[in-house]
């Protein structure tokens, strides 16, 4: 085994060093982002590389603190506070066990890819919105921060106006000179060519410099102590005072599971959608065992919240920047978090020089990828059946929450397929050649719903069925499997069934 692991170390090597420069600045960026203590993100951060590292079936991703559930933490923070959150995070990771151990790898196929982005794409809107105040410099009292348009006293909209009118102006040039750096410098032939230079790196190092320079030659610009990073660095009786254990007292609370079970939920399919991308991108071919994954993931999860850690899943940034770096083996994701675990012993006077402004920029960026316009109009030009549940699943997270708004999302696609798929039984019932379009794919349902428009057509000698899926999501495998018996028994019955998809659809 332990060839196995040392026997790619100089290709790992180099790689796990640059995860590291990329991951340190995400890591604190996440931890800010969702209300709790620096020192939590970089936490799980490790958990995330030596745990799940070691754990996973995956040679390329890696694994941490991610965007994507920074809503569902805030909500847990805000209604159960900081015990209660990492109660929900090892009640989360048991949930992932136990979707592993029942072979749960396919979970992500329960949601149609509109719902998937449109999630992701209001994550990315609260996100910006979320760290404008820190950006400009403002880190007052308000700790609302979970309500988009509601909320006692200030909210996530009325929070911004007033912190313009309290903003920091040192912060305010670290957080331009930060969107300059993550904008520009991929486009920088230098910069892009070297993988240990990553961007993000960049900005947070100008906004030490430049923290560094106001208080020696600014002093009306000198940022002060609240708006910079605060890493405990009295050793380890000083970090255990910063970190909270979970309240398991909490456990009997309804509030508490469905929380976890988001988080679960949500932690799992952005995990197996990220090692599915990562694993695309690996020169060997090699694939993760889905099932595998979960039940790493659960057990990081688990470990991390009785640590102090949030919520963990794999992070495509980190992945892609690892097989960009040329990792080779699990080793480099290992690796970055043992770094992560010195950088909190040896590097924490040095952390707590960044500016919180320059994270917020980084977070912005972030959150602008996420919610990006191009993909925002790639669904708006494609026909109602995905537009719809998309700026259903977007809207109805905004005004209420994450949960409800994949649930909604959920729905209207289902209703979508349903009513398809119910007006092509009645024309194939009488006796009429029926095209059935198929729109967003949601694979429990529209397997059922096509295979039933098929046998419709049983007592029709001769009857013409066309799936046009030329507008739908990709066609798992799964799915065209069970279809393709479908077809060949229609044929057995005189029926022919044709099937239609856009080329990018093709299996």
């Amino acid at each position: 085994m332990l060839k196995r692991f040392t026997g790619s170390l100089r290709e790992d090597l180099p790689a796990s060093v640059v995860v590291f420069l990329v991951a340190l600045p995400l890591c604190l960026g996440i931890a800010l982002a969702s209300g709790v203590p620096p020192l939590a993100g970089v936490v799980s951060g490790i958990v995330g590389g030596i745990v799940i590292g070691l754990a996973s079936g995956s040679h390329t991703s890696v694994s941490g603190p991610a965007a994507g559930l920074i809503v569902m933490v805030l909500a847990a923070l805000d209604e159960f506070g900081y015990e209660g959150l990492l109660l929900v995070t090892v009640l989360a990771g048991g949930m992932q066990i136990l979707f592993g151990a029942f072979k749960g790898g396919g979970l992500q196929r329960l949601f149609p890819k509109a719902v998937i982005q449109g999630m992701l794409v209001a994550i990315g809107i609260i996100l910006i919105l979320k760290q404008i105040p820190y950006a400009i410099g403002f880190h007052g009292d308000y700790e609302g921060a979970t309500d988009f348009f509601q909320g006692d006293g200030r909210n996530t909209l009325s929070e911004i106006p007033f912190a313009i009118g309290h903003f920091h102006l040192g912060s305010l040039v670290v957080a331009l000179v930060a969107f300059a750096i993550l904008i520009g410098a991929p486009k920088i032939a230098f910069i892009a060519k070297r993988n240990w230079l990553p961007p993000a790196l960049l900005a947070v190092v100008a906004g030490v410099l430049l923290h560094l320079l106001f208080s020696s030659v600014f002093p009306p610009l000198a940022i002060g102590p609240d708006l910079l990073v605060a890493l405990p660095t009295g050793g380890l009786s000083e970090i255990q005072r910063e970190l909270a254990t979970p309240d398991f007292a909490m456990i009997s609370q309804p509030a508490i599971w469905i929380a976890a079970v988001g988080i679960a939920l949500v932690a799992s399919v952005e995990t197996l959608l990220c090692t599915e991308a990562v694993d695309g991108l690996d020169t060997q071919g090699r694939h993760t065992d889905p099932n595998r994954e979960l039940l790493a993931q659960g057990l990081g999860n688990a470990i991390a919240g009785c640590l102090g850690g949030i919520p963990i899943t794999a992070v495509i940034v980190r992945g892609s920047a690892n097989v960009q770096a040329g990792a080779k083996s699990k080793m480099s994701a290992v690796l970055h978090g043992v770094y992560l675990l010195v950088a909190i012993f040896a590097l924490g006077s040095v952390i707590n020089m960044i500016p919180l402004a320059a994270l917020a920029a980084l977070l912005i960026v972030i959150g602008f990828r996420l919610a990006s316009p191009t993909k925002v109009m790639s669904f708006m030009r494609r026909s109602p059946s995905h537009w719809v549940p998309f700026l259903t699943t977007v809207g109805v997270i905004l005004f209420t929450d994450l949960l409800k708004g994949i649930g909604a999302g959920l729905v209207v696609s289902m209703l979508f397929v349903v009513i398809s798929a119910a007006r092509a039984r009645r024309k194939v019932r009488a006796g009429e050649e029926v095209v059935l379009e198929v729109g967003p794919i949601v694979p429990w349902l529209s397997e059922k719903m096509m295979a039933r428009v098929v046998d419709g057509a049983r007592s029709e000698e001769g009857a013409v069925v066309t799936i046009d899926a030329t507008d739908s999501d990709p066609i798992n495998t799964d799915i065209r499997s069970n279809l393709d018996r479908v077809v060949e028994d229609a044929k057995k019955r005189g029926v022919s069934v044709t099937l239609e998809e856009a080329k990018e659809s093709a299996a």
